[in-house]
């Protein structure tokens, strides 16, 4: 698109964001759900659209980790319209009232949760992440701006299709949400730091670190999810077998699937053969150090294995002589997307949970839980790994700002300054589930 023309575009949808921010719950919700009734209706030609680029994409030799993640089946619109109805059923994020302060009589502090603004969602060959940045921006009250790669474009316009007809009969209208289609837009749209508030990037290595790189606006996400499960010396191995098994195999093209297997030397013979047993049920290819060879048949390691983020049926498997040294190995390769331990030792656990700095650090489960559906969060918009704003999966919350409002009578600062002060009250008041949009109890 011309540059001008997609300055106009990205502004008028910014304008319309401010409407969408001042719009009620109920408005926002009932079109939620309208959305989700039209999806479910639209879905065979939802699906065509999707068949002819996961045709495309095979023709074109794309990776089969970037397929799996483009294929949207009929599981996957589900798990799509549960998390709007979940979304839709989560309390009013806008206006949630969360610091009250008396600074003195007739003058209130208040800090109140706000819209981001506008977002620019950039993604790869993922339709069902479309839809959860859509309920959850929707939800939220910020504008956004899509673009998707295109090797997913006719299942994406089919997708904005449908969502732009649910608007028709909304007072919301459709502009707080623009699908781009060229691929120099993005190069554009990166370039758009007073326009754009915030940038979410989803799909390779190479393609978020290029987003990173290449503008000024606040990203949020992580590059890499090279994701680790620890089995220390006191697991229950029958249960290790079973979450690392869970780990790599549900859907190992997810960035939340386990890359490293690290055992405790002092189980490796108790367990090793069990594990490679029950990944081959998965056709799961191994890759170990010499330790692990030792014990089972796997590929033996090569530099660089550890940091490899595999995305398909390939794992790496490293024996650690201590938890110490699963958390140094973690520390040193790990990419601080999830990490999980399998320990009956409770201070073991405390160890992990406390040294392990990842966003998601689990004990005896799969790593898959790492997901915002799953966390309750009704969907995400990605799983970032920052420390600033928002880690670990981001739902709505992640999606919000905040404002600081004072309410005063005529108060001058003046007074509390000089040789003889006014003294503030700062008086702390229960701001437990007030609304600045009603001004009462939620």
């Amino acid at each position: 698109m011309e540059k001008h023309a997609l300055h106009q575009r990205i502004r008028a949808l910014r304008a319309s964001s401010k409407h969408l921010a001042a719009s009620s719950e109920q408005e926002r919700n009932a079109l939620l759900l309208t959305i989700a009734e039209n999806l479910r209706t639209a879905y065979p030609a939802i699906a065509s659209a999707n068949d002819a680029d996961v045709k495309a994409a095979r023709e074109s030799g794309q990776k089969e980790s970037l397929i799996k993640r483009l294929i949207f089946s009929e599981e996957k619109l589900e798990a799509s319209l549960a998390g709007i109805r979940q979304v839709a059923q989560l309390a009013d994020p806008i206006g949630k009232v969360k610091l009250r302060r008396l600074l003195d009589t007739g003058l209130l502090l208040e800090q109140v949760t706000f819209p981001i603004g506008v977002i620019g969602m950039i993604f790869e060959a993922r339709p069902d992440a479309l839809i959860q940045i859509v309920s959850l921006c929707l939800k939220s009250g910020n504008g956004i701006i899509l673009k998707g790669g295109r090797e997913a474009q006719r299942t994406n316009t089919v997708l904005v299709d449908v969502i732009k007809h649910s608007c028709i009969d909304s007072h919301l209208g459709d502009a707080w949400l623009t699908l781009l289609e060229s691929h120099s837009d993005v190069d554009q749209i990166l370039g758009m730091d007073d326009e754009i508030d915030l940038l979410i990037p989803r799909g390779s290595n190479q393609f978020v670190k290029y987003v990173m790189e290449h503008t000024s606006i606040p990203v949020l996400g992580h590059a890499d999810g090279i994701c680790h499960l620890y089995i220390d010396e006191k697991a229950d191995l029958q249960k290790a077998v079973e979450i690392a098994f869970d780990s790599k195999t549900q859907y190992p093209a997810a960035c939340n699937a386990v890359e490293t297997i690290l055992v405790h030397e002092k189980v490796a013979d108790k367990v090793l053969q069990s594990l490679a047993k029950r990944l081959s049920e998965g056709n799961v290819v191994i890759h170990g150090d010499s330790a692990v060879c030792s014990y089972i048949h796997a590929i033996p390691y090569e530099e660089g294995d550890w940091r490899r983020e595999y995305l398909q049926n390939e794992v790496n498997i490293h024996i650690v002589d201590s938890l110490e040294r699963a958390i140094d190995h973690i520390e040193a390769y790990g990419s601080h997307h999830t990490d999980v331990i399998v320990s009956e030792d409770s201070q073991a656990v405390r160890t992990f949970f406390s040294q392990v700095d990842s966003a998601d650090v689990f004990a005896n489960c799969s790593t898959r839980f790492s997901d915002g559906y799953r966390f309750g969060l009704g969907a995400e918009v990605g799983i970032s790994t920052a420390k600033i704003h928002a880690r670990g999966p981001v739902g709505l919350e992640g999606l919000m700002s905040t404002k600081y409002l004072l309410s005063g009578c005529g108060q001058v600062v003046s007074t509390y300054a000089g040789s003889v002060p006014k003294p503030f009250l700062h008086e702390e008041l229960s701001c437990e589930g007030l609304s600045m949009l009603t001004g009462e109890q939620l």
